[in-house]
């Protein structure tokens, strides 16, 4: 009773929001610039140096990744962008005229990007990163826009989001953004140096880290006291891991190198990027450039300690470790070695490593359950991967060779339960 109470308040409050924004937010007319100033802008956005070093941009902000669906033509939209509140449909950004940003004029794309208002002025669900993008400057904005106006347009209109009242009203967000956005380019830190603010622009901006690495709360809006500082990645359950080096971290004892040879190969000494990171690295990072990536992980390396690690929580029955014990000599030890130790460079070690030894064995279930699949790139091309045991162990074996990897060699992780696995199990992939 209790529960259905609160979720009343919740879309009285949410409908209140969506009336007030409606009278505050409603959209306007589309602004034209005079054509003067169109042309001009148009043959600016030619300049062949500026298109390139916006290929480059939007590759670091994996624009594609979003706004091409699954066997689509690349950025013409169409991808299903799941949230907790509903589907959200990336749009159409190739320059066609009709269905695209073929009339759209630069102030109209900066306004976008900056602000997460559409050409009409009506606000843009968050689902597009706009509270990472604000940070982006204008310059690096206008080579962004060069590069996507010189694409192929490709009619392709956009689909409406599938989202639940109260969120299927646009307006509503005015709430939402009063609390959670706050918008802002990216201004340099004097004492800081400028490769570490160039970390920071990208971590913060461009490459927009804090959308999946930092938790989020039930509204959606992310915990601005914990950035960086992992989370569950809303809709898909997988977990982002803390991006900290320092105590409590979970880098913990990665070296800057550690964390480039991960950006450019999807394999370091400490492990190798699977789920939703190692598409980040085979669309994005293995691209970046060597002084790009080492800013980033100077960034990163200059993250704050975490204070020590949480006591683990309960630990797997002696019966159930036992039974991991046998599952893991059987299936697992071939690989990543008896000791946990991995094979350099080949298979990842278990042993200290931030996926299996997280604060939930989200990431652990699901690649026993998927298999582990590292990116192929140019620096890694024929990585090695881990087949799927979803079809040949059970619920409760599943959890007793996790917890066994979790709480073996130097691993202190809590415990799984079987029921947990089993929700993993049924959990949709993207």
């Amino acid at each position: 009773m209790k529960r259905w109470w609160r979720r009343g308040i919740l879309v009285l409050v949410l409908s209140g929001a969506a009336l007030l924004g409606w009278w505050l937010l409603a959209p306007g007319r589309v602004r034209q610039a005079p054509a003067a100033q169109l042309e001009a802008e148009a043959a600016k956005l030619r300049d062949p140096a500026l298109v390139a070093r916006g290929d480059y941009l939007a590759t670091v902000g994996d624009c594609a990744a979003c706004h091409t669906a699954r066997g689509g033509q690349r950025y013409a939209g169409g991808r299903l962008l799941a949230t907790p509140f509903g589907d959200v449909p990336a749009p159409n950004i190739t320059p066609d005229a009709d269905t695209g940003i073929g009339r759209w004029s630069f102030e109209d794309f900066w306004r976008a990007l900056h602000e997460g208002k559409g050409r009409r002025g009506e606000p843009l669900y968050p689902v597009f990163s706009y509270t990472s993008f604000t940070r982006v400057t204008r310059d690096d904005a206008l080579a962004i826009f060069a590069y996507l106006k010189s694409l192929p347009p490709v009619h392709q209109p956009d689909r409406e989001p599938g989202l639940a009242f109260p969120y299927s009203v646009r307006s509503s967000l005015l709430a939402w953004r009063a609390l959670y956005f706050t918008p802002g380019v990216y201004r340099p830190d004097p004492a800081r140096s400028p490769q570490w603010n160039r970390g920071a622009y990208l971590v913060q901006g461009l490459g927009h880290c804090n959308e999946c690495h930092t938790a989020r709360n039930a509204w959606g809006g992310m915990d601005k006291d914990h950035r960086l500082a992992g989370g569950t990645i809303p809709a898909q359950d997988w977990y982002a891991p803390d991006l900290g080096t320092q105590t409590g971290g979970g880098l913990a004892g990665w070296s800057g190198q550690d964390i480039v040879d991960l950006l450019k190969t999807g394999q370091s000494s400490k492990g190798a990027a699977f789920g939703p990171m190692a598409d980040v690295v085979r669309h994005s990072t293995q691209y970046m450039s060597d002084a790009d990536l080492r800013a980033v992980a100077a960034y990163l390396q200059a993250l704050p300690s975490r204070g020590p690690a949480p006591a683990p929580a309960a630990s797997a029955p002696a019966a159930s470790h036992a039974q991991g014990g046998e599952l893991y000599a059987r299936q697992c030890a071939a690989c990543h070695g008896k000791q946990g130790e991995g094979v350099p460079g080949v298979y990842p070690p278990l042993d200290g490593n931030s996926s299996v030894t997280g604060p939930t064995a989200t990431n652990a279930v699901r690649s026993v359950l998927l298999g582990g699949f590292a990116p192929a790139t140019a620096g890694n091309p024929r990585p090695y991967s881990m087949p799927p045991f979803a079809q040949q162990l059970s619920d409760e074996e599943v959890a007793a060779v996790v917890n066994y990897i979790r709480q073996s060699w130097s691993n202190r992780a809590g415990a799984v339960w079987p029921a947990e696995v089993g929700r993993l199990r049924h959990t949709p992939v993207d």
